[in-house]
């Protein structure tokens, strides 16, 4: 017996007693490291399910793989807007000024690092964790006891616990940019409500007076503003206005210019100081970042005239006796300069018999498709032989031209027509 011993001899009974001992502590490993796997797997699950965030998952994420696979070295790289490093242990270089080299952002495979992955050569497996074709993240590991073989049990746990984890931080960014995106679309819904709170209910289009209005916005809340107020049986102002910008806060702008020329309108019929006040409101509210561009005209029927201010606005045309005028006279725009530097009232006389119509610019800048724009000429052009036209009529024909003339390109700007006709 002693000689087998040392001759290594060792008959059938004894190797099969050590080969069921070496069965039994392989299985033993096998189950420890199932049950590290599973304590993994439910504290990822119990974060998720607790609701945590992003930075919490991912440092959960770290800290069981490192306790409960033992690993060595790690870092998450996930794609948010860009390619960073979430999590990281044990390892020589920085991997949040390290960034992922273009080649490893389409792996497909988990396969071994090879020097030629530099700098992530001191790992040894890399692990993509994809959804459906898109690859989300990836980790790169050292300590596994399984290299990335077919098959690999260490591999597929840690894929598949790397996959729950940002599936679920995919699923909150998800949630985030819906609650984000309702939200908006409630401020977007409120803000054109209060847009639509700036235009007249009804305008006067009887047998004296007509007044008529087309406005076309460029996107759900616009920067145009258009109004009539009557003032006494005799007087009447029609004005027209365009806030630089787009969107809530140029609504928000325009909404409170409104409520302070109909404050203002109400106290004095003077433009001059109309405008001073309202140019110092802008200001205030626009702390100089937006400006308005203004047209506002008084007409007085018993006197037959009419005044009016032009603050940096397009030029309105006024038709009358068969030639048409261009209203320039006033100040610059609203906003931007308080004081206003000048203010030049335009007044008219003799009066009883016109047509007024003024735009803003986003009729003159629609541009073709060869990029050519609309332009003022044009509309000239128009009223040179249309000037005696229907008021209707005349907005049908000028849409009509401009949809045909812009071809397949898009407005970019809210459109706004506003006319006025006096008979005697």
């Amino acid at each position: 017996m002693e000689f087998c011993l040392i001759s290594g001899n060792i008959p059938g009974k004894e190797e099969n007693t050590i080969f069921r001992v070496m069965s039994k502590l392989s299985n033993k490993n096998k189950l420890k490291l199932r049950e590290l796997e599973l304590n993994s797997l439910l504290e990822i699950t119990q974060a998720i399910n607790n609701n945590l965030s992003e930075e919490s998952l991912y440092k959960i994420f770290q800290f069981t793989l490192r306790g409960n696979l033992q690993l060595k070295k790690l870092a998450l790289y996930v794609l948010d807007e860009r390619w960073a490093c979430k999590a990281s242990f044990g390892t020589t270089m920085n991997c949040n000024l390290t960034p992922l080299t273009e080649k490893l952002q389409t792996l497909e495979k988990a396969r071994e690092v090879t020097s030629a992955d530099a700098p992530f050569d001191e790992f040894d497996f890399m692990i993509p964790v994809s959804h459906k074709t898109e690859l989300l993240a990836l980790v790169f590991v050292s300590g596994l006891t399984e290299g990335p073989a077919e098959g690999s049990n260490a591999i597929n746990f840690l894929q598949a616990i790397s996959n729950i984890m940002i599936v679920a931080i995919e699923n909150k960014k998800l949630a985030r940019k819906q609650l984000s995106q309702e939200a908006l679309r409630k401020e977007l819904e409120i803000a054109s409500d209060v847009q639509q709170f700036l235009f007249p209910d009804d305008l006067p289009y009887g047998i004296r007076l007509k007044v008529e209005a087309s406005y076309l916005p460029h996107d759900r809340v616009g920067g145009d503003y258009y109004d009539y107020i009557p003032i006494n049986k005799n007087q009447f102002l029609v004005c027209i206005a365009d806030v630089s910008g787009k969107g809530i806060p140029a609504a928000l702008i325009m909404s409170n210019f409104q409520a302070s020329l109909h404050t203002l309108i109400r106290q004095t019929p003077n433009l001059t100081e109309i405008v001073e006040a309202l140019n110092f409101q802008v200001m205030e509210s626009a702390k100089g970042e937006k400006f308005i561009t203004f047209f506002a005209a008084i007409y007085d029927h018993t006197l037959k005239t009419m005044v009016y201010v032009n603050s940096g606005h397009n030029a309105p045309f006024l038709l009358r006796n068969g030639s048409i005028e261009c209203l320039d006279e006033g100040s610059t725009v609203l906003g931007a300069l308080d004081p206003l530097p000048f203010i030049n009232e335009g007044f008219i006389t003799d009066l009883d018999d016109f047509t007024l119509f003024a735009y803003t610019d986003g009729l003159t800048e629609t541009r073709n498709e060869n990029g050519d724009e609309y332009g003022q000429d044009r509309l000239l052009d128009y009223f040179s032989l249309n000037g005696q036209k229907d008021l209707q009529e005349m907005h049908q024909d000028i849409i009509i031209s401009l949809d045909d003339f812009k071809g397949r390109n898009n407005y970019n700007d809210d459109i706004t027509l506003l006319s006025c006709k006096v008979n005697p």
